[in-house]
C-alpha cells in the first residue's frame, strides 16, 4: 500500500506562519509522523509540497501510476483551482481532503472546495492530528477496497 500526501502553497511554513491557527508543528515533523504512522499500518508514506499550481498538478499526474492513494491538502488552491480538480479527476486514485483549519468558519471565500464532492472524504479543523486520520481512513479504505 503506498499513500502519498501532497501539500499545497504556504504549507512549507507549518510552525511559523500564524501558529494559532495552523499550530506549531513544521511541515518536517507533520511529514515525519505520517511515514512512522505508515509504517505501524503497513503503508508507504511519501511526501510533497509546493506553493506552484504547476508543480503539484505534475506530481500527481507523475505518481497516480505509483501510488494507491493521495491524502491532499490543497490549501489556497481549494477555493480556486479547476485545474487540480481536472487533475484529481484524470488520476482516478481516491484521496482525502485535508485542512488544518476549519474553512467553514472562516472568510466566506473560503467556504467553498473545489474537490470535497469528488473526495473520499475531508478532515478540517483537527490541526496535524486530521493528516494522520486521513491516513487511517485511507489504509482503511483500501484494505476493504483488496478483500472484495
Amino acid at each position: 500500500m503506498h499513500i502519498d500526501v501532497v501539500h499545497g502553497p504556504n504549507l512549507n511554513l507549518l510552525g511559523q506562519r500564524e501558529p494559532a491557527l495552523y499550530g506549531r508543528k513544521t511541515l518536517a515533523e507533520v511529514n515525519a509522523a505520517l511515514v512512522a504512522l505508515g509504517r505501524e499500518l503497513g503503508a508507504t508514506v511519501t511526501t510533497f509540497q509546493s506553493n506552484h499550481e504547476g508543480a503539484l498538478l505534475d506530481h500527481l499526474a507523475a505518481r497516480a501510476g505509483e501510488v494507491d492513494a493521495f491524502i491532499l491538502n490543497p490549501a489556497g488552491y481549494t477555493h480556486t483551482s479547476v485545474a487540480l480538480r481536472d487533475a484529481l479527476l484524470a488520476v482516478q486514485r481516491p484521496f482525502i481532503e485535508v485542512h488544518l483549519s476549519n474553512t467553514d468558519a472562516r472568510e466566506p471565500f473560503r467556504r467553498t472546495s473545489l474537490v470535497a464532492d469528488i473526495a473520499l472524504g475531508r478532515i478540517q479543523g483537527l490541526g496535524p492530528v486530521g493528516y494522520e486520520l486521513a491516513l487511517r481512513g485511507l489504509v482503511c479504505h483500501l484494505q476493504s477496497e483488496n478483500a472484495v
